[in-house]
């Protein structure tokens, strides 16, 4: 018995290591790079920081934003999704894997009969006197057996385990592409939240100034100073302030009910302090390198790259379909009327052969399917590359950012300050009776306005910023 399973094992392990020498997917290689071999020079000079070798705790100064981030890599409900559907991968490649081997059963049972005598002509004993009406017997049977394992001589089984494997391999891929997407998106949300509460002490603060040039106006129109056109006019300049506090909460009440979503339901409440937003960046440069450096740290360009080997592996398969399929069924077992015999050398019985099939007329299914196979592929390469030219225009708009976003902080600077002085003068010669206040309301105007500019743009700085770090494959915690 032992001898024969061991038999039968052995042929099955050959079989096993003969098929699935062939394999009639095509070669995967990977499509040439549908960019320019480099970024625009205009967006040097280039950093030496590699985004790719930090996590979003050692780029990010602001421990109040780590703190969320954090948070949102533990609950948002759309990364665990994402994670279950790599356990989801995982588990339809290791069924498709199994199928390489063949599946050894062991099987067991019992039986009592009691056979009357009478059916069978060949032992009726007719009239013989004494002789029994029916008999009793026992049966016992144990053994093992392999049944119908498909041998892989066209590959057509490993294609389909390849093409499970490069599925999986996609999967966790697409999540750590969406690991970094959410360490983007929360930022990006937090310093518009940080911006909002700015704009909002901003407004507050001019609507407080605004109120004291209203009520020395008044003092002026009630002594006969001015006409009552100043002191509607430091009206209408107040009530545009206070729309604007109103409006800036409006805002940031949306911006703390998305960031809610982001986190996984509930901002924790326990967060440290956070940073200004002029204090919320440093003079570190990141190195954009080259755009085929891209392919190995954009989780989203491995992504579509195993994609394509998937459809390629799924060709292999569709090909194979051609081929006559050759199965294996064997198996051994014992036999016995007694418990006892069940073990002797004479209760053996074993079987063991192949069976082969082929389609004859299938009214062009098979090649059906190799079409639809080939046509896949054609789709997986148009969007490998177009996820490579994505990577590339991302990173490229935040490595112009980068540049002209810091010429435009120090151009609001600048303005800001001028628009200070423009506001000072214009109060001084109103207050002296030299000017009108015309010119005092667009100095306030104006002033403002730059002040609300200059921080809309240090928002959209530090927001590049966050952008181009993740763009470049930074954000992953390091070993």
């Amino acid at each position: 018995m032992i001898r024969s399973i061991k038999t039968i094992a052995a042929l099955a392990l050959a079989s096993t290591g003969l098929a699935g020498c062939a394999s009639m997917a095509p070669e995967h290689v990977r499509p040439p790079a549908a960019t320019a071999p480099a970024f625009d020079p205009d967006y040097r000079p280039d950093g030496e920081v590699v985004a790719s070798q930090l996590s979003y705790r050692d780029w990010f100064p602001d421990p109040r934003l780590t703190a969320l981030i954090a948070s949102a890599l533990e609950n948002n409900r759309d990364l665990l999704a994402a994670t279950a559907r790599i356990e989801q991968a995982r588990a339809r490649y290791r069924i498709q894997d199994s199928r390489e081997l063949p599946s050894v059963v062991a099987s067991g049972g019992a039986t009592r009969t009691r056979q009357p005598l009478g059916v069978n002509p060949a032992l009726d004993t007719g009239d013989v006197e004494g002789a029994p009406a029916s008999v009793t017997f026992n049966r016992f049977e144990v053994g093992v057996g392999v049944s119908s394992f498909e041998l892989d001589f066209w590959g057509r089984v490993a294609s389909l385990s390849q093409a499970a494997r490069a599925e999986y391999l996609a999967t966790v891929a697409a999540q750590r592409a969406f690991y970094l997407s959410l360490i983007a998106d929360t930022a990006t949300t937090y310093f518009e939240i940080v911006e909002t509460e700015e704009q909002i002490a901003l407004a507050q603060a001019t609507a407080e100034s605004r109120r004291e040039g209203l009520r020395i106006a008044r003092l002026r129109l009630d002594n006969g100073v001015t006409s009552a056109l100043p002191y509607r006019q430091a009206e209408t300049l107040l009530t545009q302030a206070e729309q604007q506090v109103a409006s800036e909460k409006l805002v940031l009440a949306r911006l703390r009910n998305q960031l809610a979503v982001l986190v996984g339901g509930t901002v924790p409440e326990a967060l440290p302090e956070g940073l200004a937003l002029a204090a919320q960046g440093d003079d570190r440069r990141l190195a954009a390198g080259l755009p085929s450096d891209l392919l190995l740290v954009r989780p989203d360009i491995v992504a579509a790259e195993e994609q394509l080997r998937s459809a390629r592996a799924n060709i292999g398969a569709a090909r194979a379909a051609f081929f006559p399929t050759i199965s294996l069924t064997g198996n051994a077992g014992l036999s016995s009327g007694s418990l006892d015999g069940l073990f002797s050398g004479d209760s053996l019985g074993w079987s063991f052969g192949p069976s082969i099939s082929l389609p004859i007329f299938d009214w062009g299914g098979r090649e059906a399917s190799l079409d639809l196979a080939q046509a896949l592929e054609v789709e997986q390469v148009a969007n490998y590359d177009r996820t490579v030219q994505t990577a590339f225009r991302e990173v490229s708009d935040a490595l112009a950012g980068r540049e002209y976003l810091a010429e435009q902080l120090d151009t609001l600077r600048r303005a800001v300050t001028a628009q200070e002085r423009i506001a000072r003068i214009a109060r001084l010669r109103y207050r002296e009776g030299v000017g009108s206040y015309l010119e005092v309301l667009d100095a306030e105007r104006n002033l403002f306005s730059a002040q609300q500019q200059l921080l809309t743009t240090q928002r959209a700085w530090l927001q590049n910023r966050a952008t181009l770090f993740v763009a470049l494959g930074g954000g992953f915690p390091q070993p």
